[in-house]
């Protein structure tokens, strides 16, 4: 059973976003998902609190932020768990995580501020003893490609050894579809078209 984190050294960055919208895909596929938010904030379990009883189910992992255990029944209840983290995930919640993970998702924005924070982070990332049991993809998030700022985040990701796996435009639709509890596949292809267009190569990594 996939463990898929959500994690970045920054908040503000999507985090939830991404959490809530990788439990709507894999629930989309007929999975058994438990969705756990270590967020203060709680913005995760908000939005499954608004999910409406016809969409897919997405089942709540009640997580204690100051120790992120393993899932209910050894992760028996579903047959895939995402977790949403905080910002400056370090210390003791840090080991849990990457005890716990088969998948890091890293989001970041086109922000020479995400660029240097994300490196340090894959940095440390990279220095855990069970990274080569992990996949770590990053994803960016709220990418104008017509930027400079793109431009900047396209020559940092260039020379990473980390994946980059998509980037997501900025756009109404993810807002709009939180306010139901809602992500981009429980709504009608056409409404999201260019969105779920690049979404295709993270369920694509999701699934491998």
């Amino acid at each position: 059973m996939p463990i898929v984190v959500v994690a970045s050294p920054k908040g503000g960055v999507g985090k939830s976003t991404l959490s809530t919208q990788i439990a709507g895909y894999y629930a989309s596929q007929g999975h058994t998902v438990l969705l756990g938010d270590a967020d203060p904030q709680q913005s995760s379990h908000l939005w499954l609190s608004l999910r409406p009883a016809t969409a897919a189910p997405i089942q709540a992992w009640e997580v204690d932020a100051d120790d992120i255990a393993k899932p209910p029944n050894g992760g028996k209840a579903g047959n895939v768990v995402v977790l949403d983290t905080p910002g400056g995930l370090d210390g003791k919640r840090f080991k849990d995580v990457m005890r716990l993970a088969d998948k890091i998702v890293v989001p970041l924005q086109p922000s020479v501020f995400d660029i240097f924070a994300t490196r340090k982070f894959l940095d440390r990332l990279a220095e855990h003893r069970r990274i080569d049991k992990m996949q770590v993809g990053l994803v960016g998030m709220r990418v104008d490609e017509r930027t400079f700022a793109a431009d900047r985040l396209r020559e940092y990701l260039d020379g990473l050894e980390v994946p980059v796996i998509t980037n997501l435009r900025d756009t109404q639709n993810y807002v709009h579809l939180a306010a139901g509890g809602l992500s981009l596949f429980d709504v009608a292809p056409s409404r999201v078209e260019k969105d779920l267009e690049q979404w295709a190569p993270l369920a694509a990594w999701l699934d491998a």
